[in-house]
């Protein structure tokens, strides 16, 4: 059978794949992290925990399925999987009537601190400080132009890697350790951007914040810190106040580490006064407690109109921006405030082989649209979109398909059997009967396991 290596899509999953079942449940002795969890639900698991909250026996799956309509059994199992994942349901196995049924048990751990939180109402992990020792507070412009500029800093040294004349001298070593963790810049020491930095630089600032979470996270471990500490904090930074100064003597010495290097990101602001410091979120910091599906409540104004005759016009001063239009769209000239340049078959195809999709361009284009065009449908002209993907379809003439190769049969009879049912579904692909090995496609993988479980009943 074949090995299937399932990628963390948004924080919560990297919680569950990186911490024990011990540890996650540490995590719930703090009524902060529980409100982070249940807001990174999917709906109907929501609905699941605040229904048993102030149950505390175990409920059947069966219960849970009368609360759903018919059609919905696919997203009650989505919702009960990542509630088990998370550690906020225990199932049980219970034998009724000789029938073995399973029962889920909210965890005692976040059944507490979520009561505690819905009882105490909102918050605060701590309280700001007064103004009068916190006397040079930023503006809330000057709080989104530092995040900003910190932000870019960060994503025109990846930009750098790919220039002919390389990074600067002044490139942060825990940076260029970071994106290589993260498969963007290359090992060894003269690192390259990656197909993968190429393809992070076009995401939206949600996303590519959520990555640059996971793999800090992910690396913590290798340079000796509590991952657990690190999460808990992570998650506790998003019910801090954007713009409200909190003292950085209140927090135990690891977390001060973890403050200093999320102010490197933008995500925090450090000040110090005659006698104190402190941290002030900004509002890179907000979508730390929500999940990646969720819209983060950072928004950035567009700033990119395409025409039909293929003219790009970029509205903008940020170098991150016009060294990323650069990927993929030939420069003309370059003003204060405005890129004008134009999208070609050169331009795109050099995008193409540092491993960019056509959509991916696409998708960088309507999500930066200028707001004049932004309201149009589509914001994007479609004769552009076409003509990209057929320049991408010129290259692309090989078409992949999921398949799933079996190997390891108990028996010469066992791998016969198997290769005939394969072939007469039409699924097999590639066989090697020395090694006793096939290979089938996708679609045919779940008749192909089921036809092995019958033969092994059968036995």
């Amino acid at each position: 059978m074949p090995n299937v290596r399932r990628a963390t899509r948004d924080f919560m999953d990297l919680v569950a794949s990186c911490l024990t079942a011990a540890r996650i449940d540490a995590l719930y002795a703090s009524k902060w992290t529980c409100q982070a969890v249940l807001r990174s639900l999917p709906p109907l698991a929501k609905l699941y925990v605040l229904r048993l909250l102030y149950l505390d026996a175990a409920v059947p799956d069966k219960m849970l399925l009368e609360w759903i309509k018919g059609d919905a059994v696919a997203k009650h199992k989505n919702a009960v999987d990542r509630l088990v994942q998370l550690r906020v349901f225990l199932p049980e196995e219970k034998i009724l009537s000789r029938k073995k049924e399973t029962h889920y048990r909210v965890n005692p751990k976040f059944q507490e601190q979520l009561r505690l939180a819905l009882s105490t109402g909102l918050g605060t992990p701590r309280d700001p400080l007064p103004p009068d020792i916190a006397v040079r507070m930023p503006s809330a412009k000057e709080l989104d132009d530092y995040a900003t500029e910190k932000w870019e800093a960060w994503f025109s040294s990846l930009v750098n890697f790919a220039s002919p004349d390389g990074p600067s001298a002044s490139t942060n070593g825990f940076i260029v350790q970071l994106f290589q963790k993260a498969d963007l810049l290359t090992s060894g020491q003269d690192p390259k951007i990656t197909p993968a930095g190429f393809q992070f630089l076009l995401l939206d600032r949600n996303s590519q914040l959520w990555r640059v979470i996971r793999e800090y996270v992910q690396y913590a471990e290798a340079r000796q810190i509590d991952t657990g500490e690190l999460i808990r904090f992570l998650l506790e930074i998003g019910f801090y106040s954007v713009g409200e100064p909190y003292s950085m003597d209140s927090l135990p010495n690891s977390q001060r580490n973890f403050a200093e290097e999320l102010a490197m990101l933008g995500v925090l602001q450090l000040q110090k006064g005659m006698k104190d410091r402190w941290f002030i979120p900004t509002r890179l910091a907000t979508g730390l407690s929500a999940s990646l599906s969720e819209s983060s409540a950072w928004q950035t104004e567009g700033f990119i109109m395409v025409e039909t005759n293929f003219r790009v016009y970029a509205y903008t001063s940020s170098k991150l921006h016009i060294e990323t239009l650069h990927v993929f769209v030939r420069t003309e000239y370059v003003l204060p405030n405005i890129l004008v340049g134009s999208i070609t078959k050169e331009s795109v195809n050099g995008a193409f082989a540092s491993g960019i999709s056509a959509d991916q361009i696409i998708k960088f284009l309507q999500q930066h649209a200028h707001p004049f065009v932004a309201q149009k449908v589509p914001s994007v002209p479609e004769t552009v979109c076409d003509q990209i993907r057929l320049w991408e379809s010129d290259r692309v003439r090989v078409q992949y398909l999921p398949a799933y190769c079996y190997e390891g049969f108990p028996s010469t009879s066992v791998y016969e059997s198997v290769v005939a049912h394969a072939r007469d579904r039409n699924g097999l692909l590639w066989e090697d009967a020395n090694r006793k090995m096939i290979v089938v496609g996708g679609e045919h993988h779940e008749a192909i396991r089921a036809f092995l479980q019958n033969i092994n009943k059968k036995k």
